[in-house]
């Protein structure tokens, strides 16, 4: 498995890699040999800082790329940019995504068109901009949604519409991709607090959200890095089309209480702050 696993000499583009679940993909690579191209949308700190990590520590290629997905020039400046950095592309993960939370009946058109300009269109017009690059290499794409793609909360249609969109598109575009070498498959996470859990839930007990996870623990960035991984390696060939969900069984649980009549804002949960328009 670790031969078949082995990202050596691939080159890498990771969009929002710079914190969270995509540096935790970021540094898998790195440490099974590929040169990554790290992107960010709006702060290039904790970029900076990963690059300088998997450079020193993987001895690799690396560099930040900034780019807002949202709008269409800057889409096509990171897929230009970064794989001439590469020279070329074999993996194509499609991680980065802004996420909020609101009552239905407030939700703004600006809003709505923000989420799902960032989360469907930006990462569906990269690969676009990519796919000659990843049909020279007979590459592979990954495209990161969340089990909000299967599973209802309240305040989250307009984020749960945009995963469930990714799932579609990524079934659609791996039949026609198929026939151009290129394989495209998904990742569901589930629970796996990242950077901005704090600032928007407050402080919080990992152990204690654990408990409600059938597993028994939250996840991490390393397990969906691991994933990524697998099914960007010769050890998933087979595999085309499909969104593995990996999210410790929350998914397969079925759970009869009352928590789905609490909005999230009812407890002060308010994702989206600096980066959804009016939140």
């Amino acid at each position: 498995m670790a031969e078949t696993n082995s990202m050596q000499h691939k080159r890498v583009l990771v969009t929002g890699s710079g914190t969270g679940i995509g540096s935790g993909i970021a540094r898998e690579f790195a440490a099974a040999g590929a040169d990554v191209a790290v992107h960010c949308s709006r702060s290039k700190e904790g970029a900076e800082a990963l690059v300088e990590e998997l450079t020193t520590e993987y001895g690799c290629k690396s560099a930040v790329f900034q780019a807002d997905l949202s709008r269409l020039d800057a889409v096509e400046r990171l897929a230009s940019e970064s794989c001439q950095f590469l020279g070329g592309l074999d993996v194509l993960v499609n991680n980065a995504g802004i996420t909020f939370n609101m009552p239905f009946g407030k939700i703004t058109p600006e809003q709505f068109d923000k989420v799902y300009h960032v989360n469907v269109r930006g990462g569906f017009f990269l690969l676009q901009h990519c796919l000659p690059h990843l049909e020279k290499s007979q590459g592979s794409v990954i495209n990161i949604t969340s089990i909000h793609a299967y599973e209802g909360m309240p305040e989250h249609s307009v984020y749960a519409g945009t995963k469930g969109a990714i799932v579609a598109s990524t079934r659609a575009l791996a039949i026609e991709l198929a026939m151009k070498g290129v394989r495209v498959n998904g990742i569901a996470p589930g629970c796996v607090p990242v950077d901005n859990y704090t600032p928007a839930v407050g402080e919080y007990d990992a152990e204690e959200i654990g408990n409600v996870i059938p597993a028994g623990y939250v996840g991490t960035p390393s397990d969906i890095g691991r994933a990524t991984l697998f099914l960007a390696s010769d050890a998933s060939r087979f595999i085309v089309g499909q969104t593995l969900v990996i999210d410790g069984g929350t998914t397969s649980w079925m759970p009869f209480n009352d928590s789905f009549r609490q909005a999230p804002s009812s407890s002060g949960v308010q994702f989206g702050k600096g980066y959804v328009p009016g939140i």
